[in-house]
């Protein structure tokens, strides 16, 4: 499985520039993505192209904190997979997986860590000495996102000691 973890955080970094926020439903607005609230049972989230409408499908069920996880992981498939939506007929939805095992899913909740976590806070609590159920309280995330973020830093050259994390938080 070939990460494409450079390029994800660097379309998330332009995402950023060009948005001028880290708020994930002002980025979808920006983007022009159309978001539902959805009533999902199980499912957080969808991406889907259909007749060349970008739309995100969102449990409107969620806690404001998974809301935004989630949607960011969402305008992620939208500026990383897009093509591949496009290519199966113009109609496709992302279940959320195991990243472990499904490319698309792992570089959707990169792009999601990148935004929703800047370089230089996590950086900070973590020469502070906080774990990543500290930061993760402190800057109201999802610990598994923040165990994401230090794998992150770790591949751009930081030595932390690697955290554990649900690969399928989102699912």
């Amino acid at each position: 499985m070939l990460i494409r973890a450079e390029e994800t955080i660097q379309k998330a970094n332009r995402v950023l520039r060009q948005c001028g926020t880290r708020n994930a439903d002002r980025i979808a607005r920006e983007l022009g993505l159309i978001v539902m609230p959805r009533d999902f049972s199980r499912q957080k989230g969808a991406y889907m192209v259909i007749e060349r409408n970008r739309y995100i499908f969102i449990n409107k069920h969620l806690d404001p904190v998974m809301h935004d996880i989630v949607l960011l992981h969402e305008i992620g498939h939208d500026c990383l997979h897009r093509g591949e939506a496009i290519q199966v007929g113009g109609l496709q939805e992302f279940n959320i997986f195991d990243m472990r095992n499904q490319r698309m899913e792992y570089e959707a909740n990169m792009f999601a860590a990148q935004i929703a976590l800047p370089d230089d806070e996590i950086l900070e609590y973590i020469y502070g000495g906080y774990d990543v159920g500290q930061i993760a309280r402190i800057m109201c995330s999802d610990i598994n996102l923040v165990a994401l973020k230090v794998s992150e830093l770790n591949m751009q050259g930081h030595r932390f000691r690697e955290q554990e994390h649900r690969s399928s938080f989102l699912k």
